[in-house]
């Protein structure tokens, strides 16, 4: 196995990206292995029951406030970011590290939280972000490319919004 050398990590905003929705989701298993699901109506209406609060929509000011604070800790950290892209319902980071990616989404979402209470965009009972996110390991110059690529450009094709707009930024 190739060393890795970078992580495309990605997290949702609360409430925005249930289990069963129909974009794709994720589950872990109770042997810890991560699997795929199909679309499934009824555990979006049932989980849609269970939130404690609205989904949150990042604003794009808001936006602003956590692409800074991601910025900010990786360099705080000595961290390698190579791109960063706030969504309005998800957080897409291509970044090399010396901590595992779990811990590294962690510490992000955390300093994003904090930044956006201080900012008073976020009330201190609001949860912010979904539990968990994903991590893919990139281990060749050609998958870091691509990732950062997917993280810039193909969000913005996807969403129809002009690179400009969204603050997606690449760096090498």
């Amino acid at each position: 196995m190739a060393p890795v050398i970078a992580y495309l990590l990605t997290w949702t905003t609360y409430g925005t990206w249930l289990r069963g929705d129909d974009r794709g989701w994720a589950e872990i298993g109770k042997d810890g292995v991560t699997r795929y699901a199909e679309p499934d109506p009824d555990r979006v209406m049932a989980d849609c029951d269970r939130l404690k609060h609205d989904p949150v929509v990042l604003s794009p000011e808001m936006r602003r406030v956590v692409d800074q604070a991601i910025r900010d800790v990786c360099a705080h950290r000595r961290w390698t970011l190579h791109a960063v892209n706030v969504r309005s319902n998800h957080v897409h980071v291509v970044m090399g590290s010396d901590r595992a990616p779990d811990r590294v989404v962690a510490d992000l979402k955390a300093w994003g939280t904090r930044r956006l209470r201080e900012a008073g965009h976020a009330e201190a009972e609001t949860r912010i972000w979904t539990r968990r996110g994903s991590t893919r390991y990139l281990d060749s110059h050609g998958s870091l490319v691509a990732a950062v690529d997917y993280v810039v450009r193909m969000q913005e094709r996807r969403d129809g919004w002009e690179e400009e707009e969204s603050g997606g930024e690449a760096r090498h």
